[in-house]
């Protein structure tokens, strides 16, 4: 019988070795590919480390780095050694000889091939493993951090009374040690049988005992080192209740432990932790025993108590116990969801409070004026305008505004405005000469701010810009216009060197400038352009003569992929805006903490929640990390990112939330604190719309507060779809400045509605106060209608709108020739008990490519009006004018004509207002008849309005206000052609248009 230690050699065959020359040609190629394998990894860890360095986060580069590296030399070593241990072992517990039969005969033909090479195998085999489970563990870098910086939430979950820390941070990190000790465990003992098989420890055919004394020892210590471990996992299992998901009632995402969690399966994890303990041992008693007997027995009885106690038990449990009477059995254990539930998603203060949906106020006149200081009322929609944005201040083919505009405020003349605010960004589709120079040199970046005021429009329908033309003048000041950072700015330039870039383009013709800020990464090292010629796939940047002294390459441009960057323990919320702070461009990106393991609070799926109407048509409006499902979410940093210089600033937002406060630790200096935003940027801060998008789903059923309601269903809400269009998605959230009924002023916020689930009526409305540095930011008040009264939801209002027949023959007026209607988002107001829904309806009529404001759509009480301007829809649908005229329109326009209470007089004026409408269309022509016929419509009607005031003022007494005069109203002058050039831009119409 052979020797197990190895065989005969065999004769030697002599195969023709090539030539030398082929053997220097092959080993000079493989020298090359592993060299430019080399260089290609290089060049990814060198350029990453240089964009880290050239934006200030170079600590948030190394700590991930060395955090990766170190678990995975950790965790690569261990499993190496566990398997290689094992396989060492198994070859020292071999059996001195074989046994004489057809299975070990055949088994030697083997032993002999692996023998001359059994050290360098083994090598492999444990470097090979280890490198797997280096990398996997090496991908846990943020589970670790989080363990090891976590900090106490000061709150613990209500059954087993742990610091919710514990399942935040400290379970999933328990969790992966007990997965890789399972695997490591499963590797050794496939590795060791296979080995003892080898050798001859293990039998299947050959006559004796089926295995080894030493043979049995090794596995059913490995067997038991497995058990051991279920052990632990079943006492985890017992924590890991309170962060478990299920579908139950009202919600598919129900988190936590219900009855038959707490009465059964943690009952049944307990023991069952015990039976494995027993069992365990057991199977470590084979090292004397050498025996399986028991063992298998013990093995035999934790899978039947698996079965029996973790399966059947519980479901017996749930069969008898539960259904019969479920509403009192898991009241306590709602509540308990309930409660996490609103203190996870920041909704436990949320005012709900009663709201009639109908009026209670008779007089109109002072409803009319209540709508002026309940809300600015925005007609400008962001969604709608920005095809007028480019077409009306684009100015060159290679500037292009964003699909979405953004809303904002701005304090003009003391006074804050909503505000309708684009960047002139670059656009390289509208580049007539594509090539690589100018696409990375030449055209680098877009001009200018284009903002326009959000409630008003001038008389043709287009915005009244309070920020336009190139360079962009207007309200805000003098600033750094130039954009290098921005939403649609996807690709890389290279900037600051030899090579001029395009400023802007003028009547004198192109403006040049190059770059002078400190961002990006300097080419002048070869080793650099070397390195970006790899990274990129662009050898011409490493001889392109193009770049020299001076030339930076700028990239990772969006403002939400530079924030991922430097802070990828943050989900980055999908709307980053820009605002004027400072002289200066500020992107500014909400970003949130969040986690998965916060006990009994349900999860939500980010990508879900926060979709809506737009970000179906939007990538850009998408969540980052939207896959994820979280339990946990805080607004806790606010980041900016400028336009100009891409210098990157994280602050400090939600001083209390426990997960930043990790974070914080684990990346010190990342993150400046609160007290570091200035007044000016604090003054365009908002409150984001994913957290908003998030809140508002789990208000749907988390705005009840008894578990009574809760189970029964009858309060469940729902976001409803947006009405303007037949997308099928829910209406997304709108930002307004606006007054609800607790609140004695106006103020920034972000609005949506429910409807009743399964219908379309209205069942709430919820506004947050968006205003950042007020006491109420962040409060979030949800006006409850009554479930006994119907109140028309936002698809029954549009319904309506489209179902009244004046309203659709207008409608179908404008749709004429080749035109086509948009709607805007159907704004809803809280007024005195009712709710005032407003709608702006565009118009993109002929040849013109871009929307214009041609009507606004009005209903309250019951009432519609379908007028040209907001202020005529509110007049008719409450029958009276406001007690004061609304301001002059600063673009230009005339001063509206003054109010009367004498119906003669406001007809009059009225077609006094249509007359001069009806010129300034002539003008456009010119068509000099209908222009005189209009001046004389307008004399005409002037002089019956001041007819109609005189007599009435013959009864007035002393004091009272004088009969209007031609001087006061649109358009005086008389018939004939005007002194001025016909070619002049017409003056607006009433504002509040």
């Amino acid at each position: 019988m052979p020797d197990r230690g190895g065989g005969p050699t065999g004769p030697r065959i002599r195969v023709g070795r090539p030539s030398r020359r082929v053997r220097t040609l092959l080993t000079t190629l493989g020298v090359l590919a592993v060299l430019g394998m080399a260089f290609t990894m290089f060049a990814g860890f060198w350029t990453d480390w240089l964009w880290y360095r050239s934006v200030h986060y170079s600590s948030v580069f190394t700590t991930t780095l060395w955090t990766k590296i170190g678990l995975f030399f950790v965790f690569g070593l261990l499993m190496a050694l566990a398997v290689g241990v094992n396989i060492w072992l198994a070859h020292r517990l071999r059996p001195p000889l074989s046994a004489m039969s057809v299975e070990q005969q055949s088994l030697d033909r083997y032993r002999m091939g692996i023998a001359p090479y059994k050290t360098w195998l083994l090598l492999g085999i444990t470097a090979l493993v280890g490198l797997i489970a280096g990398a996997s563990a090496a991908g846990q870098w943020r589970t670790w951090l989080m363990w090891v910086n976590g900090v106490s939430f000061g709150q613990k979950d209500p059954q087993f009374h742990l610091d919710v820390s514990f399942f935040a941070f400290d379970l999933p990190w328990y969790r992966f040690l007990l997965g890789f000790g399972f695997a490591a465990t499963i590797l050794s003992l496939i590795a060791a049988a296979l080995t003892h098989y080898l050798y001859g420890g293990l039998r299947v055919t050959s006559p004796g005992a089926r295995a080894t004394a030493a043979a049995t020892g090794h596995l059913s210590v490995l067997l038991g080192i497995f058990v051991a471990l279920k052990a632990v996992a079943y006492w985890l299992d017992r924590y890991g209740l309170a962060v478990k998901s299920s579908d139950f009632k009202a919600t598919d995402n129900w988190t936590g432990l219900r009855y038959v969690d707490a009465n059964a399966y943690l009952p049944a994890k307990t023991i069952l932790f015990c039976i494995a303990v027993i069992c365990a041992l057991l199977f470590f008693a084979t090292l004397w025993r050498r025996t399986w007997q028991l063992p298998v027995i013990g093995f035999g009885l934790m899978v039947l108590s698996a079965i029996l106690i973790g399966g059947l038990y519980p479901a017996i449990v749930q069969k008898f116990q539960v259904q019969p009477n479920e509403q009192a059995k898991e009241a306590p254990y709602v509540e308990k969801n309930l409660k996490a539930t609103r203190e996870a998603y920041g909704i436990a203060g949320a005012q709900v409070t009663e709201y009639s949906g109908t009026s209670t106020t008779k007089d109109k006149t002072t409803l009319r004026d209540d709508v002026d200081s309940t809300a600015s009322i925005r007609v400008l929609d962001p969604n709608i305008v920005s095809p007028t944005f480019q077409q009306l201040q684009q100015m060159r083919k290679y500037y292009a505004f964003p699909t979405n505009l953004d809303v904002d405020r701005y304090n003009v003349k003391g006074t804050d405005e909503d505000t309708v605010i684009g960047l002139r960004e670059l656009n390289l589709a509208g580049v007539d000469k594509q090539n690589w120079i100018n696409n990375h040199f030449r055209y680098t970046h877009g001009y200018g701010v284009v903002a326009a005021k959000g409630t008003t429009s001038d008389s043709e329908g287009r915005p009244v810009f309070t920020e336009s033309n190139l360079p962009s003048e207007g309200e805000l000041g003098s600033y750094e216009q130039r954009v290098y950072y921005g939403e649609k700015t996807t690709t890389y330039s290279i900037v600051g060197g030899p090579q001029k870039e395009i400023d802007y383009s003028d009547d004198q013709g192109e403006k040049t400038t190059s770059y002078t800020g400190k961002s990006g990464v300097n080419l002048s090292n070869p080793v650099n352009r070397a390195a970006y010629a790899v990274a990129f796939g662009e050898p011409q940047i490493l001889y392109s003569g193009a770049i020299g002294d001076g030339s930076r390459i700028l990239y990772n441009r969006t403002p939400k992929e530079r924030v991922e960057a430097v802070a990828p323990w943050l989900t980055i919320d999908g709307d980053a805006y820009p605002a004027v702070v400072d002289n200066k461009i500020q992107w500014i990106v909400d970003a949130y903490t969040t986690t998965n393991g916060y006990p009994y609070a349900s999860r939500t799926t980010l990508g879900d929640t926060t979709a809506d109407s737009l970000t179906a048509t939007n990538d850009n409006r998408a969540v980052v990390a939207q896959q994820n499902q979280v339990n946990y979410i805080r607004n806790s940093v606010k980041a900016t990112v400028d336009a100009y210089t891409g210098e990157v600033k994280l602050f400090q937002w939600d001083t209390k939330d426990p997960v930043l406060k990790t974070w914080m630790k684990a990346f010190p200096g990342t993150v400046k604190a609160k007290s570091s935003i200035s007044p000016s940027l604090m003054a365009h801060l908002r409150y984001p719309q994913d957290l908003f998008k998030v809140q508002r789903e789990l208000l749907t059923r988390y705005h009840v507060k008894d578990a009574t309601t809760f189970l029964s269903g009858s309060e469940v809400w729902q976001v409803p779809d947006d009405p303007s269009n037949k997308s099928g998605d829910a209406v997304p959230p709108y930002y307004l400045s606006m007054r609800m009924p607790d609140q004695k002023a106006q103020a920034f916020s972000l609005t949506t509605t429910f409807t009743p689930n399964g219908r379309d009526n209205l069942s709430a409305f919820m506004a947050v106060d968006s205003e950042a540095g007020t006491p109420d930011y962040g409060k979030i008040r949800v006006l409850k209608l009554p479930t006994s009264t119907t109140v028309d939801g936002p698809k029954q209002v549009q319904s309506q709108f489209n179902s009244e027949q004046d309203i659709a023959e207008s409608i179908r007026l404008l749709k004429g020739g080749d035109s086509d209607i948009e709607y805007g988002n159907l704004l809803t107001v809280p007024l005195d008990g009712g709710l005032l829904y407003v709608e702006p309806v565009y118009v993109r009529g002929g040849g013109l490519k871009y929307p214009l404001l041609k009507k606004v759509l009005v209903t309250y009480g019951g009432n519609t009006a379908f007028e040209d301007t907001l202020d005529e829809a509110l007049n008719k649908v409450f029958g009276a004018e406001a007690g004061t005229p609304p301001p002059s329109d600063e673009g230009g326009g005339t001063t509206p004509p003054p109010t009367s209470s004498n119906p003669t007089v406001r007809q009059a004026l009225a077609d006094a207002q249509k007359a001069f409408e009806a010129g300034q269309e002539a003008l456009k022509k010119p068509d000099w008849d209908a222009y005189a016929k209009a001046q004389k419509d307008l004399e005409a009607a002037l002089k019956r309005a001041e007819d109609a005031q005189a007599q009435a003022d013959k009864g007035a007494k002393p004091g009272s206000s004088p009969s209007p005069s031609a001087s006061a109203s649109p358009g005086a002058g008389t018939g004939g052609k005007p002194t001025g050039s016909p070619t002049g831009s017409p003056s607006p119409g009433p504002s509040g248009s």
